[in-house]
């Protein structure tokens, strides 16, 4: 069986989040949406469920953090090559989201660092194939 993830995220304004990411290009699975709940198909295997905080709350009994103010997590996204990265980062600049820092280029790697409107941290990132040994990439 092939493995998914759902990475959980508590939101403010869900049609807020929700226009954030389909400004990506990413849609959106009504199955498991409703006034609550939105899930962001990124894609076959990887999916965001934006959770209004009251929805949130009722998978944990924890406080939820304002990720506008502390790190809760950093989800890096795997792009096919450097545009993308680009590319991803300048649709979500223009859906509302920002930037973290600047492009961090390693030669064999390529990443830029952006936040959702609730402050989310996503790394969009490009590794060269060629630097990935064959091992590690059938794992």
């Amino acid at each position: 069986m092939s493995r998914k993830i759902f990475v959980n995220l508590p939101v403010q304004d869900l049609q807020k989040s929700v226009d954030f990411y389909v400004g990506l290009g990413f849609s959106i699975n009504p199955q498991f949406s409703d006034d609550t709940a939105a899930c962001i198909v990124i894609s076959e295997a990887i999916y965001a469920m934006l959770l209004t905080h009251g929805r949130f709350t009722d998978f944990t009994p924890r406080p939820i953090c304002d990720a506008t103010q502390q790190t809760e997590v950093i989800t890096a996204l795997s792009c096919d090559d450097r545009n993308e990265v680009d590319r991803l980062a300048e649709l979500a600049c223009k859906a509302g989201g920002t930037e973290t820092g600047d492009p961090l280029d390693y030669g064999f790697m390529y990443c830029r660092s952006l936040q959702d409107p609730d402050g989310h941290i996503w790394e969009a990132f490009w590794m060269n194939p060629e630097h990935v040994p064959q091992e590690a990439a059938a794992s």
